[in-house]
């Protein structure tokens, strides 16, 4: 397994990447706009740990206030394989909020309901039971 990037939902994207590259030295490394999203998503490393980034999540327009528990977005690793990762999960009580339903990402949360996002390195086929399964609560 490798570890990916921990995201935070930001509110002032501007202000933030003041905060986290001139304030504390970080680099952005790329950029996403997603316009049919409404959203921008901007990753950030450190120039003495690059594999490690934060991924900066704003919400055009978003007008919610997040508080402590919606700032914190998500971990995400990347695993081989995300059927025997989710399945492992399961089967220690876990539940699986977004499964794996395309071979390539699900979501589930930690005992202190901090969502982790998975990500298959490459693409699986769909396979069941996860190709038929419902997205339950929030992730």
């Amino acid at each position: 397994m490798k570890y990916l990037h921990s995201m935070v939902r930001v509110r002032d994207l501007d202000a933030s990447l003041r905060f986290y590259c001139d304030g504390l030295g970080l680099k952005e490394v790329r950029r996403k706009e997603v316009p049919e999203g409404k959203y921008t998503l901007v990753f950030l490393a450190a120039a003495e740990s690059p594999e490690a980034e934060i991924e900066l999540t704003w919400n055009w327009g978003e007008q919610e206030g997040y508080g402590s528990a919606r700032n914190f977005g998500h971990l995400a690793f990347r695993v081989d394989d995300i059927y025997a990762t989710c399945e492992r999960l399961q089967s220690m009580g876990c539940t699986i909020h977004r499964p794996p339903r395309d071979g390539h990402m699900a979501f589930v949360r930690s005992p202190d309901l901090i969502s982790i996002e998975l990500l298959q390195e490459g693409r699986l086929p769909p396979r069941e039971p996860w190709a038929s399964m419902a997205n339950s609560g929030n992730w």
